[in-house]
């Protein structure tokens, strides 16, 4: 597994090009890459897109919402919340015309697998049970889990990203339906403690909007990107000198 993620990282640094926009806007990607069943090599940002750095791209005019934190909560480690995906396209057109560097949104699959270490094999079946909804609708609203909390309140995987089973939903690429067009598709899967997908305008999931599963507790974004440039210029040099 080691040697496999070794490849890939230099794989690649083979492959980079230095990045053309401006490296302070970068995410904190986690220490190591996820390797993917397929052999590839998938960075991920290490927190949930916070506040703080949403409103970059709002004060740039490329985001069309302000994000202002609760009282008593820090925006720089709290995490963006109340954003569609709409706003989620805008941020990430954003973040890579000013970085230079190309990041996206997991697919479903992607995010399952990156996941996998910090969530149950099994769901709740208070939140896949039909005849449980009632319970989780009154019951589940309040549980601490389900509160907004800073980052890194939850666990972490082994490649270093985390809060993966906190109570922030994370928007994906994947349409629910078949539909191949992002332009076209009416709700996308976001991935949290359960699976479930959303209307694509929806912010605020706890008024509705849920399209399949129980209403997700809040809905933020998460960076992902086929290449990291900071790793892949140390991989290159471990090669250079061994």
């Amino acid at each position: 597994m080691a040697a496999a993620a070794a490849l890939a990282l230099i794989a690649g640094a083979l492959s980079w090009r230095a990045p053309s926009g401006d490296p302070a806007y970068l995410p904190e990607m986690a220490a190591r890459p996820v390797l993917m069943p397929d052999g590839r090599a998938l960075h991920v940002q290490r927190f949930e897109v916070t506040i703080t750095e949403w409103n970059a791209c709002f004060d740039a005019g490329a985001c069309a919402i302000e994000l202002r934190a609760r009282p008593g909560f820090d925006p720089a480690t709290t995490p963006a919340t109340g954003v569609n995906q709409i706003d989620a396209q805008d941020y990430l057109r954003w973040i890579t015309a000013t970085t230079g560097h190309p990041f996206r949104l997991p697919s479903a699959a992607e995010w399952a697998h990156m996941a996998a270490s910090v969530l149950p094999e099994t769901p709740d079946p208070l939140f896949t049970d039909p005849s449980l909804r009632w319970a989780m609708a009154y019951l589940a609203q309040d549980l601490p889990p389900r509160a907004l909390m800073p980052q890194g309140s939850f666990s972490t995987t082994p490649e270093g990203i985390a809060d993966l089973d906190g109570s922030v939903w994370e928007w994906t690429q994947d349409c629910f339906t078949y539909e191949t067009d992002q332009a076209r598709c009416p709700a996308f899967i976001v991935g949290g403690e359960h699976e479930s997908a959303m209307f694509y305008l929806e912010r605020y999931p706890a008024r509705g909007g849920c399209a399949a599963g129980a209403p997700p507790a809040h809905l933020g974004l998460r960076l992902v990107s086929d290449r990291h440039w900071q790793i892949a210029v140390r991989a290159l040099r471990h090669v250079k000198e061994s």
